[in-house]
């Protein structure tokens, strides 16, 4: 696979996820309206859907800043150094993705936020 093409990938990974979130928000936006939201374990799941949720906003970033990385990566020589690539990773926006002692490790630490990385 081309960097290019894992970039539109990426991009479309991020473009999925906010059209998945779309069509969840409209089902709670009925289950709230329906009769079976006075119950409280319904309520209940209500807002631990919402709360799982919250997580997309953070996945969609990190597809978009992969991308970006992946299309700045094809563009660099193949004799580049690691530097450059450091670099590169250090701009991104999300800590879990600039900073490499974060890495993957987003998911283990409460942050009082969805975390899904």
């Amino acid at each position: 696979m081309s960097l290019q093409k894992l970039a539109r990938e990426l991009d479309e990974t991020a473009r999925q996820t906010a059209l998945m979130v779309e069509g969840v928000t409209e089902a709670l936006e009925i289950l709230a309206e329906s009769p079976a939201s006075q119950d409280a374990s319904v309520r209940n799941a209500v807002q631990l859907i919402i709360t799982a949720l919250q997580g997309q906003d953070r996945i969609e970033q990190r597809c978009h800043n992969m991308a970006l990385a992946v299309r700045q990566f094809a563009l660099l020589p193949p004799t580049a150094p690691d530097s450059v690539y450091d670099e590169i990773w250090s701009s991104l926006t999300l800590d879990e993705l600039r900073v490499p002692s974060l890495s993957g490790i987003a998911a283990r630490h409460s942050h009082g936020e969805a975390e899904l990385f």
